[in-house]
């Protein structure tokens, strides 16, 4: 549930507030009684970081791919000629 907060009181009371989300609360601040926000947790749902490990182990379980033959296919559907107007 929403603990409703005042702009002072998330000025004044800024560490204890921030303290609180992060153990899970939610808050909703007023401006003159009127909710202009809502200051809650982060949800951490993909990691900022990817170990060597892991990249590796995702590129050997994806497809081969022959670099001459990617090459050649490329050079058929792209003219690379240096065009002049």
């Amino acid at each position: 549930m929403n603990r409703v907060i005042a702009q002072r009181d998330l000025r004044n009371q800024n560490a204890q507030i921030l303290a609180a989300v992060e153990a899970g609360a939610s808050f909703v601040v007023t401006r003159n009684g009127t909710p202009v926000a809502e200051l809650r947790p982060l949800t951490r749902g993909r990691r900022l970081f990817v170990s060597r490990a892991d990249i590796a182990a995702s590129a050997a379980a994806g497809p081969r791919i022959d670099a001459a033959a990617f090459r050649r296919d490329l050079d058929t559907a792209i003219d690379q000629g240096l065009v002049r107007e």
